[in-house]
C-alpha cells in the first residue's frame, strides 16, 4: 500500500446503536443514497402509478405534489421534458426498468400535442402552451404563455429515445411512433422562434438565452434524426444557422445575457448556466459559439453569475470568491423572497464536472483573457496559454475545479431533509427548504450533476458536425409540417418487455482469492440476451463480512476519486443496517463508470478513531462493461477483528 497509516482523526463515533453507525457522511457516501431518492422521487411524481400522482394521467410528470402555496400540481412541457430527458439518459445507460415510463410519457405528450388551449391548437401555435391540468385538459387561467422551450426540449428528450431505438433495431418504431410527435415540436421551433415568449422562469416576456440555445440543438439534433428515419426536416436545416448566429448576440463579453426585453435587471441569470448543460456534447471542443460548458464564455459567465449571489444570501457567509455557495436564479429574484434554489446550485457544479470531462477528452486546458479571471480564482497561479493534460498544473487546475464543484454539492447535501428529500427553494438565511416540496427538476438535476461527476455523459448531439456562424444574421422562419401523432402501439420485444423478450440468466463468477491474506471475492452479475446498449455507469455493491465489536466502523478506500484516492478522510463508509448475529454484514452501493479499473482496501475504525487497515496487499477490481448489466455485487470478508 503506498500510504502512509494516517490516523481517521475526522471520523466520530457515535454510541447510539449496537453496531456504530457511519462516524460522517462523505459526500461520495450521501451521494450513492441521493440518488436512489431522486430517482425514487421522479418515479413517485409520474402518473397514475407514481405515489403522489395517483390523479395524474399515465405518463404525466407533475411538477411537484404541492397543492397550495405554491400550487405546481400541473405538468409543465419544460419541466417535463428535462425529466424524461434523464430518464432516458438512465435508460440508454442500461436501467431497462424505467421502458414503461418512458413509453407512457411519449403516449401522454402525442395526446397533448392535440389538445387546444389559449396558445392555439396543434397548427397555430398551441405546442408554446407551458403547462396543463393533470388529466390532459387545457388549463385556462391567466399566466405568462407562450413559453417557447417546451418543444425544443420535448423533441430533444423524444430522439434520444428515437435514437436509442434505432440503435437496437427498432428503426420502425422510432419512425412511425416518436418521429411524428418530434416533427410537430421541430415544425413549432423553425416557425416562432424568432418572435418572443416568456422565459423559463415564466417572468419576462422576450427572447431568452435558454430557449434559444435549445431550439439550435434541437434543429441540429432533429435533422440528423429525421434522416435516420427515412424522413427529412429542410426547415431545421434552414433555420439552425439563422438561430445560431442569433445565439452570439446573447454574449455582452464578460457574461451571457440570460434575456433579450428585459429592463429591471441585469441579465446576469441560471437561466444562461443551465442553457450551457443542456446543450453539452460529450464530443464537442470548447465551442464558444454553443457556449459549452469548457468555452471561456460560459467559464466566464458562470464566475459572474455565481459571484452575483455570494454577498446576497446571509446563508453564503460572504463565501470568497473561487469557493463554492448558495446558488438562486437571478439576484433580483423576489418569489418567496428571493432564495437559493437546489436545481440552480446543482447546475453550477455540473457545469464545472461537464468542462472537465471536455478538457480530458481534448487533451488540453486553454486560459485566455475572457476565462482568465475563473482560473485565478482557483489556481493563482493561472496565466493565458495551453495547458497539456500531462503537465503538472493542468492537474492542479482540474483538482481545483473538482473541489469548487464539489463544493456546490456539498451546499445540497447540508441542506436536503434528512430523508433526502428536496424542494424548489432553500431560505437564504438559515437554509430550511422552502416552497414546494419533492420538486421534480430538483431530482433530475441532482441526477444530470452526479453522473456529470462520474463521468458518465449523454450521447453526442451533433455540435462537431453544425455548420459555422453566419456572417450576416437574418431575420427568418420557416414553415414545418404538423400533423396528430396517432401511432402509440409500442413493441413487446423491447429491453424489459413482455414474454418475447428472452429471459434474463444469471450465474456467479468467482474470480478467486485475492492476494490479501484476509479476504476473498466473488462477483455475482447477470445478463440479458435482448437488443441493450452496454451502460456508462453500473452501481457496483461491495458486501463484507466483518466481526465488529461496538464502536467500531468499516470503511473503503481506493485509488480511484469515487473511493477517495487513497485520501483516508474521504474513504467510504459501509453500513451496518443489514448486520446480525448470524449474518455479519457491512455494505455500500456506489455507482461507478463501466469498465473501470482500480485497487481498493477495507479499513476498521475504532472508537477512538484509530485506523487499522486490512492485511495483504491491495485488492483490484475491474467494473463490468456488458450490455444490459446495471447492478453488481462484489463479496468480501474480513476475517479478523481489532
Amino acid at each position: 500500500m503506498a500510504f502512509s497509516f494516517a490516523l481517521f482523526s475526522s471520523l466520530l463515533v457515535t454510541a447510539s446503536a449496537l453496531i456504530a453507525p457511519r462516524a460522517t457522511t462523505s459526500l461520495d457516501t450521501w451521494l450513492a443514497s441521493e440518488t436512489t431518492v431522486a430517482l425514487q422521487g421522479i418515479q413517485d411524481n409520474i402518473g397514475d402509478a407514481g405515489a403522489y400522482a395517483e390523479s395524474a394521467s399515465s405518463g404525466i410528470v407533475i411538477a411537484s405534489p404541492s397543492t397550495d402555496d405554491p400550487d405546481y400540481y400541473y405538468t409543465w412541457t419544460r419541466d417535463s421534458a428535462l425529466t424524461m430527458k434523464v430518464v432516458v439518459d438512465l435508460f440508454r445507460n442500461g436501467d431497462s426498468g424505467l421502458q414503461g415510463i418512458i413509453e407512457e410519457y411519449i403516449d401522454a405528450q402525442a395526446y397533448i400535442q392535440t389538445v387546444s388551449n389559449p396558445s392555439g391548437d396543434l397548427s397555430t401555435g398551441g405546442l408554446g402552451e407551458p403547462k396543463f391540468n393533470v388529466d390532459m385538459t387545457a388549463f385556462t387561467g391567466s399566466w405568462g404563455r407562450p413559453q417557447r422551450d417546451g418543444p425544443a426540449l420535448r423533441a430533444i428528450t423524444l430522439i434520444n429515445f428515437g435514437e436509442w431505438l434505432n440503435d437496437n433495431g427498432y428503426e420502425t418504431y422510432a419512425a412511425e411512433i416518436v418521429w411524428p410527435i418530434v416533427r410537430n415540436d421541430l415544425s413549432y421551433v423553425t416557425q416562432y422562434w424568432n418572435e418572443t415568449g416568456y422565459d423559463l422562469w415564466e417572468e419576462v416576456d422576450g427572447s431568452s438565452f435558454f430557449t434559444i440555445i435549445n431550439q439550435y440543438r434541437a434543429l441540429i439534433q432533429g435533422s440528423t434524426f429525421a434522416s435516420a428515419v427515412g424522413s427529412s426536416c429542410p426547415y431545421c436545416e434552414s433555420q439552425a444557422p439563422e438561430i445560431l448566429c442569433y445565439l452570439q448576440s446573447f454574449w455582452l463579453g464578460d457574461y451571457i445575457l440570460a434575456n433579450f426585453d428585459e429592463s429591471s435587471r441585469t441579465g446576469k441569470d441560471v437561466n444562461t448556466i443551465l442553457g450551457s448543460i443542456s446543450t453539452f456534447d460529450p464530443d464537442a471542443g470548447c465551442d464558444d459559439s454553443t457556449f459549452q460548458p469548457c468555452s471561456s464564455r460560459a467559464l466566464a459567465n458562470h464566475k459572474v453569475v455565481v459571484d452575483s449571489f455570494r454577498d446576497l444570501y446571509t446563508i453564503n457567509d460572504d463565501a470568497a470568491e473561487g469557493t463554492a455557495c448558495a446558488v438562486g436564479r437571478y439576484p433580483e429574484d423576489t418569489y418567496y423572497n428571493g432564495n437559493p434554489w437546489f436545481l440552480c446550485t446543482l447546475a453550477a457544479a455540473e457545469l464545472l464536472y461537464d468542462a472537465v470531462y471536455q478538457w480530458d477528452n481534448n487533451g488540453e486546458i486553454v486560459i485566455d483573457s475572457t476565462s482568465l479571471s475563473f482560473f485565478t480564482d482557483l489556481y493563482s497561479s493561472a496565466a493565458t496559454g495551453t495547458y497539456s493534460s500531462s503537465s503538472s498544473e493542468y492537474t492542479s487546475i482540474v483538482d481545483a475545479v473538482k473541489t469548487y464543484a464539489d463544493g456546490f454539492i456539498s451546499i445540497v447535501q447540508e441542506h436536503g431533509m434528512t430523508n433526502g428529500s428536496l424542494s424548489e427553494q432553500f431560505d437564504k438565511s438559515d437554509g430550511d427548504e422552502l416552497s414546494a416540496g419533492d420538486l421534480t427538476w430538483s431530482y433530475a438535476a441532482l441526477l444530470t450533476a452526479n453522473m456529470r461527476r462520474n463521468s458518465v455523459v449523454p450521447a453526442p448531439w451533433g455540435e462537431t458536425t453544425a455548420s459555422s456562424v453566419p456572417a450576416t444574421c437574418v431575420s427568418s422562419s420557416a414553415t414545418g409540417i404538423y400533423s396528430t401523432a396517432t401511432d402509440t402501439a409500442w413493441p413487446t420485444t423491447l429491453t424489459g418487455g413482455s414474454s418475447e423478450t428472452t429471459t434474463a440468466s444469471s450465474g456467479t463468477t468467482t474470480t478467486g482469492s485475492t492476494t490479501s491474506t484476509t479476504s476473498t471475492k466473488t462477483t455475482s452479475t447477470s445478463t440479458t440476451t435482448t437488443a441493450c446498449t452496454t451502460p456508462t455507469t453500473v452501481a457496483v455493491t461491495f458486501d463484507l463480512t466483518a466481526t465488529t465489536v461496538y464502536g467500531q466502523n468499516m470503511f473503503i478506500s481506493g485509488s480511484i476519486s469515487a473511493l477517495g484516492d487513497w485520501d483516508t478522510s474521504d474513504a467510504i463508509a459501509l453500513s451496518a443496517d443489514d448486520y446480525t448475529e448470524s449474518d455479519h454484514l457491512w455494505f455500500v452501493t456506489i455507482d461507478l463508470p463501466a469498465g473501470e479499473s482500480f485497487e481498493y482496501k477495507y479499513i476498521l475504525v475504532e472508537s477512538d478513531g484509530t485506523v487499522v487497515w486490512a492485511d495483504g496487499d491491495n485488492e483490484s477490481y475491474t467494473v463490468p462493461a456488458v450490455c444490459g448489466e446495471t447492478t453488481v455485487t462484489v463479496d468480501d470478508t474480513w476475517d479478523t477483528t481489532s
